[in-house]
């Protein structure tokens, strides 16, 4: 077993060790269904899990951007701030405009999102200033932007035509509407990572940047594209936080970044770039889901919900600097027996 370890290329050591992360998410999720099943009245009926599948929902479409983002070795703190003001953008357009087709209104949202993610995009790939700087920055600022336009005031979800309201609270096949929407922006987000080249280089930039450049990759332009599309699909989020929480203000979703994040990181996509599936992302926004639901259901103080994000964090940063780590070796070495002769090995 061991000899076949390592014979094994770099990349497929590196497949089987996300499939096990994946295999652990399951069984971390299995066991904290287990626990609040026990500990938490009312976690296993049909209406919590409802709760939970929406507001996994949510996470997982944002999620799927910043997965995007992170394999370019970037990452992208605005999200939050985006989801809140697109969500503001949409409650706002649709009290004063109750007619608009509600469609429209998600594209709008969308749209913006878009705008937004560019301009982080070209914070790091034109202005050369590094993600986590140029992405805090804009944390800031598109919250800024947000308290402007609200001017200290909410809408709420009376001010708001049914027809949105009746998003949420759809359940097509027994299924929450909203959680349709992220299956299907998961499967098209795995299947472009997959199949379209242009989403291939990705991997490529997070695994070796200058290598990347030197075949070729335009990986300023690539860079931009991440940023786009986690702009869009936080812009989609905001859209679907409206719906889900109606009653909006310049704080909707404050700190909703760090529970994407988490979501991303646990899920397996490696904060050094390179490596993660969207399967896993998935999970692991389950999981942060669903210990949430079932914090709120022990009634336990908002300082274990966050204690826990920060926490995941790192334990999935060190897990993955530690498989980067044996990767490398393990690449290190390979190549090293391919540039000894022939005759030597055989020698030895």
């Amino acid at each position: 077993m061991i000899a076949h370890v390592r014979t094994m290329r770099p990349q497929e050591l590196a497949a089987a060790a996300f499939r096990l992360r994946e295999i652990g998410i399951v069984l971390a999720l299995a066991g904290v269904v287990v626990f609040f099943g026990i500990r938490a009245d009312n976690f296993l009926h049909a209406s919590n899990w409802q709760d939970i599948a929406q507001n996994v929902s949510i996470v997982a479409v944002v999620a799927v951007g910043e997965t995007f983002v992170v394999l370019t070795r970037n990452i992208d703190l605005s999200v939050g701030s985006i989801v809140g003001l697109c969500a503001y953008l949409v409650a706002a357009t649709l009290a004063h405009h109750p007619g608009m087709p509600v469609e429209l209104v998600a594209l709008i949202s969308i749209a913006a999102g878009l705008g937004l993610g560019v301009v982080n995009g070209l914070l790091v790939a034109v202005a050369r200033i590094p993600a986590i700087i140029a992405t805090l920055a804009t944390l800031a600022i598109f919250r800024g932007i947000d308290a402007e336009i609200t001017g200290g005031k909410n809408i709420t979800a009376y001010q708001l035509p049914d027809r949105f309201l009746s998003l949420a609270a759809s359940k097509p096949l027994g299924f929450p509407a909203l959680a349709w929407i992220a299956v299907g922006v998961a499967v098209v987000g795995a299947a472009t990572l997959r199949f379209v080249p242009w989403a291939r280089d990705f991997y490529a930039i997070g695994s070796n940047p200058d290598a990347a450049r030197f075949a070729g990759i335009p990986a300023g332009r690539r860079i931009v594209t991440a940023f786009a599309l986690s702009g869009a699909l936080a812009g989609l989020g905001g859209f679907l936080f409206a719906s889900r929480f109606p009653t909006l203000d310049s704080v909707a979703a404050n700190g909703f970044e760090l529970t994407v994040i988490t979501a991303v990181v646990i899920g397996g996509v490696n904060v050094f770039g390179g490596s993660g599936t969207i399967l896993g992302v998935v999970l692991g926004a389950v999981l942060v889901a669903t210990i949430s639901n079932g914090f709120t259901l022990l009634r336990l103080d908002e300082f274990w919900k966050i204690f826990f994000n920060g926490f995941a964090i790192v334990a999935a940063v060190t897990i993955d600097a530690l498989v980067t780590k044996r990767l490398q070796e393990a690449l290190r070495r390979r190549r090293a027996a391919l540039l000894v002769p022939a005759p030597a090995r055989a020698e030895g």
